[in-house]
């Protein structure tokens, strides 16, 4: 019955959000599968308002038209051949002052099903881009509904690129297929990523120190000469030290003094 009766509540969601209506699967997947939507975050977020929805929900969709990355730029993926979801992560428990431990146990629960899958030279660039031999890969949004308890809820966006060859456009990024030659099957990436992301939860949740120790090992680009431009254009060498609980990057400048950047204040360039 409850089945009957989510099937019935999310088409008539998606017909009147005009949206194509292609697939869902209920029981312990709980994987809701679209053709087209603006944004698989925005669509998650909204579910989640207005319906009970489960832990670990995830959201694909074959087009994303409206995806969005870290500080406001768009996600470009070509139809059907990426993949494109959101998972839901109900009731995170951290103190705000540490909310950044999250992002790097996504970043990590990522890397983990590349290294698993054999993609060799994987590595996460600040803040929370996924690379493979020095390329983009993958790209993680998370979007957090605070409670006032402290607790959180949060929105993780994952776009993986799989079998998408053509990056003509996007001589930074690369794509699974590109790497090994091989085609991968978007649900069930989708799957691996949510049971690495579970794993990592609950590591979270005893030792978030062991954690930011793989997040550090597996730094792209730290403790390597880099180049840099700050949020005026201005640009300058550096060396990636580490970052900090609170999400900044340490930066080791060429007159030997470190300096902390946020998200939109400074980007690499490589």
């Amino acid at each position: 019955m409850y089945v009957l009766q989510m099937y019935y509540f999310l088409s008539l969601f998606l017909l009147n959000k005009s949206l194509k209506f292609v697939n869902i699967y209920h029981s312990l997947m709980r994987l809701i599968k679209l053709d087209a939507i603006d944004s698989t975050n925005d669509f998650l977020k909204q579910l989640f308002k207005e319906s009970a929805v489960d832990d670990y929900t995830i959201v694909m969709v074959n087009e994303q038209t409206k995806g969005r990355g870290q500080m406001g730029e768009k996600w470009l993926s070509e139809p059907g051949k990426n993949l494109t979801m959101s998972v839901l992560v109900k009731d995170v428990q951290l103190k705000t002052q540490n909310i950044y431990d999250f992002n790097i146990a996504v970043a990590l629960a990522v890397l983990k099903v590349l290294k698993n899958i054999q993609i060799p030279d994987v590595s996460i660039k600040w803040p929370n881009d996924i690379m493979a031999d020095s390329k983009k890969v993958a790209g993680i949004l998370i979007e957090n509904i605070l409670k006032a308890d402290g607790s959180f809820t949060a929105i993780v966006g994952i776009g993986l690129n799989l079998n998408q060859t053509n990056f003509e456009n996007l001589p930074k990024a690369s794509s699974l297929k590109c790497i090994t030659g091989k085609t991968y099957e978007q649900e069930e990436m989708a799957l691996l990523l949510k049971h690495s992301l579970e794993a990592n939860r609950q590591t979270l949740d005893k030792d978030a120190d062991l954690l930011w120790s793989a997040y550090h090992e597996n730094l792209y680009k730290k403790e390597y000469p880099s180049p840099f431009e700050d949020k005026n254009g201005n640009r300058f060498m550096g060396i990636i030290k580490k970052v900090t609980r609170d999400g900044k990057l340490e930066v080791l400048l060429d007159d030997h003094s470190l300096i902390h950047f946020e998200v939109k204040e400074v980007r690499m360039l490589y």
